[in-house]
């Protein structure tokens, strides 16, 4: 999931990584740096996903300068496109440029559309309903924070290929602030 304040953005994910019925990795990452201010949440097949996102960084990495964002997501849309019939997996692609700020792009199937927030992942089906009520536009850093929080908490709780634990970053003009959310930390709702 991620989602753009004024200023900037907020990037998330749960860490369950699965295979089949099967959790293969309890703790695994899932938002993997392009560049300094961008990063791309993974969904899908984690080998599928780590092999573009490696990629794109490989890209972005012959540029010296800071890319704009929009430059990272159409590499991924790019390569997501060319290889779709080989690769299974989506990634929502999110950072900090000086021409645009906070931005979102979601990329699934090839296409490119910038968002205010985008939600991804197995899990996405169960939170449309709390992130289209929940979303309001003008939130601030904080309150993306804990929307991406409380968002991701839910998945987690009803979906049983996410959980673990919950990894953000926030991306500024300033630069990036990663956490990680565990236990106690992570949001808990009515139904636990």
């Amino acid at each position: 999931m991620a989602v753009e304040f004024d200023g900037g953005v907020v990037i998330g994910s749960d860490s369950r990584v699965s295979a089949g019925q099967s959790v293969v990795n309890c703790v695994f990452n899932k938002l993997e740096r392009l560049h300094s201010r961008i990063y791309c949440a993974l969904s899908g097949s984690a080998a599928d996903a780590q092999a573009i996102a490696d990629m794109v960084n490989y890209q972005l990495e012959l540029h010296r300068l800071l890319p704009l964002v929009l430059a990272a997501a159409t590499l991924v849309k790019n390569i997501s496109y060319k290889y779709k019939e080989e690769f299974s997996a989506h990634l929502m692609v999110a950072g900090w440029d000086a021409k645009k700020g906070g931005q979102v792009y979601g990329t699934l199937g090839g296409m490119l559309t910038r968002q205010p927030f985008a939600i991804g992942g197995s899990g996405s089906t169960y939170i449309y309903g709390y992130v289209d009520s929940a979303y309001k536009p003008g939130m601030s850093r904080e309150e993306c924070r804990q929307f991406t929080m409380n968002a991701i908490a839910l998945a987690m709780c009803r979906d049983g290929s996410s959980g673990g634990v919950i990894y953000l970053a926030t991306i500024t003009k300033e630069g990036v602030k990663e956490e990680v959310a565990v236990g106690d930390e992570i949001p808990k709702f009515y139904d636990e």
